[in-house]
């Protein structure tokens, strides 16, 4: 008799997200077993427990989910999981807090292909504005962005915090090449006026981005929105529209609303957990593994 595949599926916040169990479950995992209020020193104690008890077949039917809602904290107690492994005793490891990975990675993917299918153009050289640039999503679209050759500002209430996540953006994940700068949301009026691309990751409920914005704006490609509960962050946007013009728009910006994001989201974050569970080899799966597969999706 074969053994099950059980995901164990870790987190720093109180509540394990059921969101994540489903898709889990939904990608083919038998079970699933969560762990809350999980420490980074205690990643490693918990991860051999998890490869040590079954045996060279087992283990490979056994995979590591990392959520919680810190990307930073989440790249840590990854680097941890793998460091924790013991060949020929190795498992998958997922990290995508509070689905910020697989939210950013299908909001960049969406971007791309509204810039090379409507401006016949790419992220490369762009200058992109993050709105909520501080929060777990906010900051990987800014990180992707980035790399994909973008001039990046990262906007949020305090400039400080701001300059102080862009700063560990660039020092922690960007390779050397990307050079991600943060401002204060009431400098918006200024920095929108550069901007090809805008995205917004704000709380619920909050629009920074009005209509006399988008108005104004006469360099704006794309804008695109991860918040399905209105009012949208970004003014005219509609939540099923994919590549949709943006009402009021003096550049005829298109807009893309959160659930086309959301559905590529959605099948970004299943093939990866299928990738865990059927790969021969250990992967280790973040933001970039990501935007890999949501690219994929987009591009049909």
């Amino acid at each position: 008799m074969e053994k099950p595949y059980i995901l164990h599926m870790f987190t720093p916040a109180k509540n394990l997200s059921p969101f994540d169990v489903n898709m889990a479950l939904d990608a083919g995992w038998d079970h699933t077993m969560g762990y809350t209020h999980v420490e980074k020193d205690e990643i490693q104690a918990l991860v051999q427990d998890a490869i040590f008890s079954r045996g060279p077949a087992g283990v490979k039917r056994t995979g590591v989910f990392l959520g919680g809602r810190d990307m930073h904290l989440a790249m840590e107690m990854m680097k941890i999981c793998q460091g924790s492994m013991v060949p020929p005793f190795e498992v998958s490891c997922f990290a995508d807090p509070s689905g910020a990975f697989t939210t950013a990675a299908g909001m960049m993917a969406c971007v791309e292909q509204a810039l090379e299918e409507k401006f016949g153009t790419n992220l490369q050289g762009r200058h992109v504005v993050v709105l909520g640039g501080t929060g777990p999503v906010g900051s990987t679209a800014a990180l992707l962005a980035a790399k994909a050759g973008a001039s990046v500002q990262i906007l949020g209430r305090k400039k400080e915090k701001s300059e102080q996540m862009a700063e560990l953006c660039n020092r922690e994940y960007g390779d050397g090449v990307t050079d991600i700068q943060g401002e204060a949301n009431d400098m918006i009026d200024e920095v929108i006026q550069n901007a090809d691309v805008v995205l917004a990751s704000v709380a619920a409920g909050v629009q920074l981005v009005s209509a006399e914005h988008i108005e104004s704006s006469d360099k704006l490609k794309v804008a695109a929105d991860v918040n399905a509960v209105p009012p949208s962050g970004i003014s005219g946007l509609d939540v099923m529209g994919n590549c949709k013009p943006v009402a009021g728009s003096s550049s005829g910006a298109v807009g893309i609303g959160a659930l086309v994001i959301g559905n590529v989201k959605y099948q970004a974050q299943h093939r990866l957990l299928q990738k865990m569970r059927d790969t021969d080899k250990p992967a280790y799966l973040h933001f970039e593994h990501a935007f890999e597969v949501a690219r994929e999706i987009t591009q049909g």
